[in-house]
């Protein structure tokens, strides 16, 4: 690990200057003295699409902040059914502090880079840091208003709002550059049409006649099935039957 010790940086690891954990992330919250510590113990590395990071009922001996990609939370019944319960973003945390054991299955949904630290270096930091445990109540705070939102969407608004409000989540996710503001919007899906009807609870036609709805409407362009460009940002809020947005992590 190199540190660099000027003005400017005041010690932090030069790994840190422009992550994006540390400045929208949990790490934001760190002094130069714990962000040091933990960055002494951590790893970074690249997961391939379709790996399981954490099972269902899996010890946990490690937490990871998201550096890029998309990875999707699951649930599993014991005949085999899956529900995709949510979807996490760079830079978001990934883990439940002080839990034991994981539950839920946590799966690459794209190519995924991860900064990993283990679970014993990070809860002694965060029992260290009020500020710490403050961005980790927020981010689970969030998670609750997305998981409430979720519910909305899948109990009350039809399908042409379900799927307009999938696009503009991913758009407002997929690239921390673009602006909430902005007009328009270009990203890959980070899910297949079969991921995409399973997190809405929707069937693949349901879903890929929506799609067609908004290309043909002119509020978005898709190429090679995934790469979709969104038109007019405020058309397709216009579509979501209300806010499907979801909000930044921390402000």
């Amino acid at each position: 690990m190199t540190v660099r010790q000027d003005i400017h940086s005041s010690g932090i690891p030069v790994l840190c200057l422009s992550c994006e954990a540390r400045h929208r992330g949990v790490c934001g919250a760190l002094d130069p003295d714990h962000l040091v510590g933990l960055a002494k113990t951590s790893s970074r590395h690249k997961i391939e699409p379709g790996v399981e990071l954490v099972a269902d009922a899996e010890a946990v001996d490690s937490y990871s902040n998201m550096l890029s990609g998309v990875v999707k939370l699951t649930k599993c019944l014991s005949d085999g059914r899956q529900q995709i319960v949510g979807l996490r973003f760079a830079p978001d945390f990934l883990g439940r502090p002080f839990k034991v054991k994981s539950t839920i299955n946590v799966e690459a949904a794209t190519s995924v880079s991860l900064c990993s630290f283990p679970k014993a270096a990070f809860e002694r930091i965060m029992k260290a840091s009020p500020e710490l445990e403050h961005r980790l109540l927020k981010q689970t705070l969030n998670e609750l208003d997305e998981a409430l939102e979720r519910m909305v969407t899948l109990g009350c608004k039809t399908a042409p709002e379900k799927v307009a409000s999938f696009l503009l989540m991913i758009a407002q996710n997929m690239d921390s550059s673009i602006d909430p503001a902005a007009r328009s919007a270009c990203f890959d899906l980070p899910l297949t049409r079969a991921d995409i009807s399973d997190f809405l609870g929707l069937t693949n036609e349901t879903v890929s006649r929506q799609l067609t709805r908004l290309r043909a409407d002119g509020v978005i362009r898709i190429e090679n099935k995934r790469h979709v460009t969104v038109e007019s940002m405020s058309r397709l809020e216009q579509r979501c039957g209300g806010r499907g947005a979801r909000q930044p992590a921390f402000e």
